[in-house]
C-alpha cells in the first residue's frame, strides 16, 4: 500500500504503508477479553485495523442520519464505513473495557470523542460517539503523530472535524442511548451507533 499522509490544519489523515498486523496488540488479541460470543463479535470489529476503501463507505451515514430519532438497533451495517462532519463537544479517555483486555494504561485504551451537531445543540441525546482505538493510535504514532487523548483533547475540543471510520453498533450500550432506550436514566448518547475505530480525522469548518 502506498504512503498516503495528507496533513490538514495539524490532524494527520495517513494510513501507514506497509500494512503491520495487529492481531496480537501488546497480548491482547481481537476478541479481547470478551466472554459472550455476541460481545467477542463485537470486540473484532471494534479492534479492526485495516482502513475502510471508498467502497465501503455508506454515504446515507451522515452525523443527521445518525441523530434521526427512533430504535436504530438495526438502521446500519456493522461491514461498512462512514465518513461526516461533526463538532467535538468533548475527548475523553474510555474505560477499561474488555476489547482491550481491561488495560489500564491510557496508551492502550480507547478515546471517546463526542460529536454533536453543533456548538448549541449538545445535549446528551444529540451525542454520538467516535473512537480511536490504541490500534490506530499506534499506527499514526508510526507516522509521527500523535493521537493520545491528552493532545486529541488540546487540538480537536470545541471544533470542527471530519472523521471516517468503521461503522459499530456498541449493544453493550443500547441501555445508554436515547434511540434505543428513550427516557432512561443512564441515557448519555443518542445511538448505539459509532464511527469505531476511526482511521482519520481532520480539522475542518462548519458544513453549510
Amino acid at each position: 500500500m502506498r504512503l498516503r499522509n495528507l496533513v490538514f490544519l495539524g490532524i494527520a489523515v495517513g494510513i501507514a504503508s506497509p500494512l503491520v498486523a495487529q492481531d496480537d496488540f501488546h497480548g491482547c488479541g481481537m476478541a479481547g477479553t470478551a466472554k459472550p460470543a455476541g460481545i467477542k463479535a463485537v470486540n473484532r470489529y471494534k479492534n479492526r485495523y485495516t482502513p475502510p476503501a471508498d467502497t465501503d463507505i455508506d454515504a446515507g451515514v451522515t452525523l443527521k442520519a445518525l441523530l434521526k430519532i427512533g430504535d436504530d438497533t438495526n438502521r446500519f451495517d456493522d461491514d461498512k464505513a462512514a465518513e461526516f462532519v461533526g463538532y467535538v463537544y468533548d475527548v475523553k479517555p474510555g474505560g477499561t473495557e474488555t476489547c482491550n483486555c481491561a488495560a489500564t494504561d491510557p496508551a492502550l485504551r480507547d478515546t471517546h470523542i463526542e460529536l454533536v451537531p453543533s456548538p448549541t445543540l449538545n445535549d446528551k441525546t444529540r451525542r454520538v460517539i467516535v473512537e480511536v482505538t490504541p490500534r490506530w493510535r499506534e499506527k499514526m504514532a508510526a507516522q509521527g503523530e500523535d493521537w493520545s487523548t491528552a493532545t486529541l483533547k488540546t487540538k480537536i475540543k470545541h471544533k470542527w472535524v471530519r472523521v471516517r471510520g468503521w461503522l459499530l453498533a456498541d449493544i453493550e450500550h443500547t441501555g445508554n442511548a436515547a434511540h434505543t432506550n428513550p427516557g432512561g436514566t443512564n441515557v448519555w448518547r443518542a445511538t448505539i451507533w459509532e464511527v469505531h475505530p476511526i482511521t482519520t480525522l481532520a480539522i475542518t469548518t462548519a458544513p453549510n
